[in-house]
């Protein structure tokens, strides 16, 4: 309920007894006083269905002010001790089904017991009548009070001149108090302190001092007023003064500095390099200038907009380095592998070649986190002799930080895109437009759509900045965004550019990494050379398979640095001789290791089963667990799963039932199991449809009492007819199952295509066994009935 304007009006006479028990309407945003009236819209359900009670009965309520002015549903405990008892004098019910009331206070009462609280409150209550007091004190305090409420009448814009004779008008000092303390802009708590003072001297001497701290608010209001007109005068007069001394100093030969200054900035758009727009705006902004007083607000604004346009590369950019030869070597240099990234640059540069005005290519790299998206951006600058700037996406809401702001407004800049070219100083950078995935979007727009223009290669020759508001060229920049997933790029974005799939590295290809630059980077960074600390291939082929478990190699630097740190330690205590890391030298530098095998722990047993998974940050392993207990054929479901892994388990059991017969399963089996099916880690959330075969095989398993083989992991979607549908991430997932020291990968047979992806490296030693139906996982990923019989031992 929120208060409207406040009126004064003498209390009706004849006015019935105020019960002892009330119901409470809580109020927002100011204090009821007696005697006062007071407009009060309703909204709230429960506020609306006291009114409707109250209004059929004597038309008597309490009327309470909230203590935390932001509650919704407020609770007994939110209402403060005392309010004012209160008649609701009219009600108008408004067509959006609120409901005005005029109510007017009666009495003041002091909150007892709440009697109920649904559908709306109510309480006992104790009236709290004035006791008016005739001395000469309260006449004194009477008098004072009228003559400083009608100094503040005079003084505020705000209160009405009628107020000061109704001031005049009222006798009682108690009533007088309530009346001035209603029509003060006071906060809640102040108004409350008020209401809660039952005498009537303290009362009078409160509300004494409140209006005389509002009569030195008012003045110093109005001495504010006044000294701003007085600078307005002043301004006036300087001006004239100028204009004078610009007179005298053009009959001396002498400039003053706002001419010397209009001069250095022609000088300056003379000799900058500009097309013929941007040069007749500038010039047309800089006769604005020339004519605007140095003391005009917007003087500042045009000033900097002349050096925003003065220090762009409207026309600067560097030479690209065309030899093919060199840039390969600089790409091999900073990065291993990443072949047909380094492809992709090096056919730009040999077309750049032979077509001198080709646009720049827009790149979109997406790959986990650690496989060298960012730093590539880096190689590739310095690959075509650019410069390198970078902008990070992540969190970005505002289209503003894209666009720009318009130069209305007070502290306007140019975006993010034109303040780096500007930083960048010339129009052709290599321009990483880095975590694109991860754009947000609010009420300020949307950044997203604001970067459709930028990487369109058909608009981005005329991009206009809202601050600018003239066209730039960005067809020369050559774009590079970086993504982890993308799935969370619209649609229209993911268009414009052209994807290059980073995947993770191999075992070997971290250990090639980490010797070839990892170490020597953290040598560096350390204070260390190579003759103090070698760090054997066994050592780091440890600490990649036991103390990191990443597409990347992020963690794997990490653990080297700590190495590092270590050593470093050593040396600075005093230590001489040379150190060598070896294997078993991790333990003590490390702690103990972080991750194991368990594959073929976990798969000894029916109902295990291993499944591959794709993640943002890479392929990973996961098990599949199923039981089956007595009891009605219920299926149970644990592990933090989404929906559509939910539905391949149900795919999953239905097609197992559906094989029964050919299982030589009991037929009322499924009907006096519970069959259980959990995926861990539980805490990890869980989707995709690529478990079904896992789940599948986990249940057969579990059925055939046949434990699945242990070198198998596998992924793909299964139908109730049992056919094998194709998924997606194949390459992340081979990566996991190398990874894992897996031997074979069951997986669909249309996915055979995307093996062509998959290195060489990873492929050997990795069996690919493709299915085409969920009939043939008896023979490819369970164990064999022979290899289940008892051997005998002589």
């Amino acid at each position: 309920m929120r208060a409207q304007d406040t009126a004064q009006s003498p209390p009706p006479g004849g006015a019935a007894p105020i019960p002892r028990d009330l119901p409470l309407l809580p109020l927002r945003g100011t204090v009821l006083f007696p005697h006062v009236i007071l407009p009060i819209l309703v909204g709230q359900e429960k506020s609306i269905r006291l009114v409707d009670e109250v209004v059929v009965g004597n038309r008597m309520l309490g009327v309470v002010a909230l203590k935390d002015q932001e509650t919704q549903d407020p609770r007994p405990d939110d209402l403060f001790p005392m309010g004012t008892a209160a008649v609701i004098a009219k009600m108008i019910k408004l067509p959006d089904g609120t409901i005005s009331i005029m109510v007017q206070g009666l009495e003041r009462i002091r909150l007892g017991q709440m009697t109920q609280t649904d559908p709306y409150f109510r309480a006992t209550v104790v009236p709290l009548p004035d006791h008016e007091v005739r001395d000469q004190e309260v006449d004194a305090l009477v008098l004072n009070l009228r003559r400083l409420f009608q100094q503040a009448v005079d003084l505020s814009p705000n209160l009405p001149a009628e107020l000061a004779i109704v001031a005049l008008n009222i006798d009682e000092g108690g009533m007088l108090a309530d009346m001035i303390t209603s029509n003060l802009n006071l906060s809640v708590e102040e108004k409350q302190a008020v209401l809660e003072i039952t005498e009537i001297k303290p009362r009078l001497r409160r509300v004494t001092e409140l209006l005389t701290r509002h009569l030195e608010s008012l003045e110093l209001s109005r001495q504010i007023q006044d000294q701003v007109k007085a600078g307005m005068d002043k301004s006036q007069r300087e001006y004239y003064l100028r204009e004078q001394l610009k007179a005298i100093q053009q009959e001396l030969g002498e400039g003053d500095e706002r001419t010397q200054e209009a001069e250095e900035l022609r000088r300056r758009i003379d000799e900058t390099p500009l097309s013929t727009e941007v040069r007749e705006a500038a010039l047309r902004e800089l006769g604005r200038l020339a004519r605007m007083p140095p003391a005009a607000a917007e003087y500042s604004v045009v000033r900097t907009y002349l050096e925003w346009l003065l220090d762009l590369p409207w026309l600067k950019g560097t030479e690209d380095r065309l030899d093919i030869a060199a840039a390969e070597q600089i790409l091999n240099q900073d990065h291993y592998d990443l072949e047909k990234v380094k492809k992709r640059i090096l056919e730009y540069l040999a077309v750049r070649k032979l077509k001198k005005d080709m646009k720049g290519p827009i790149l979109c790299f997406v790959g986990p986190p650690g496989v060298g998206k960012t730093s590539l951006g880096h190689s590739i600058a310095a690959a075509l002799g650019r410069k390198f700037i970078r902008i990070s996406l992540g969190g970005i809401r505002d289209e503003a930080e894209i666009r720009g702001h318009r130069r209305t407004y007070v502290g306007a800049l140019p975006g993010r895109i034109i303040q780096s070219i500007r930083k960048a100083g010339s129009n052709n950078p290599v321009f990483m437009l880095d975590e694109v995935d991860k754009i947000g979007a609010d009420f300020r727009g949307d950044p997203s759509s604001a970067l459709l223009e930028v990487l369109d290669p058909e608009q981005n020759t005329t991009f206009s900045d809202h601050y600018l508001e003239l066209p730039f060229d960005l067809s020369r920049v050559m774009f590079i965004a970086t993504a982890n997933i993308l799935d969370p790029i619209p649609a229209a974005l993911r268009d414009r550019m052209e994807v290059l799939e980073l995947p993770g590295y191999t075992d070997s290809e971290k250990l090639h990494i980490a010797r070839r630059y990892l170490v020597q980077k953290q040598l560096e960074a350390h204070g260390l050379t190579a003759a103090q600390l070698t760090v054997t291939d066994d050592a780091i082929r440890e600490i990649i398979s036991s103390y990191t478990r990443e597409a990347g190699v992020r963690n794997l630097e990490r653990e080297i640095a700590a190495i590092c740190r270590a050593v470093a330690k050593q040396v600075s205590e005093g230590r001489t001789d040379p150190v060598i890391v070896t294997a078993e030298d991790l333990h003590p530098l490390l702690g103990p290791i972080k991750f194991f095998s368990e594959v073929a722990e976990r798969t000894a047993q029916p109902g295990v089963a291993t499944g591959l998974a794709w993640t943002p940050t890479g392929g990973e392993i996961i098990f599949v667990e199923a039981t089956k207990m007595p009891g009605k054929g219920n299926l149970i479901l644990t592990g933090h799963l989404g929906e559509v892994m939910k539905e391949s388990a149900q795919a999953a059991l239905s097609a197992i039932r559906s094989r029964s017969r050919e299982l030589d399963l009991a037929e009322d089996f499924f009907l006096k199991q519970d069959i259980h099916i959990h995926v861990p880690a539980a805490a990890i959330p869980k989707d995709g449809p690529s478990a079904g075969i896992t789940m599948f095989t986990a249940l057969l398993s579990l059925v055939t009492g046949r434990p699945v083989q242990s070198e198998v992991g596998m992924t793909g979607e299964i139908t109730l007819r049992g056919q094998v549908l194709p998924v997606g991430g194949i390459k992340e997932k081979a990566l996991a199952a190398k990874r894992a020291g897996l031997k074979a990968m069951a997986l669909p047979e249309r996915n055979a295509k995307d093996l062509e992806d998959i290195r060489d490296e990873v492929r050997q030693g990795l069996e690919f066994r493709f299915i085409r139906s969920v009939d043939q996982i008896p023979e490819m990923a369970l164990v064999t009935e022979e290899a289940l019989l008892p051997h005998d031992g002589r």
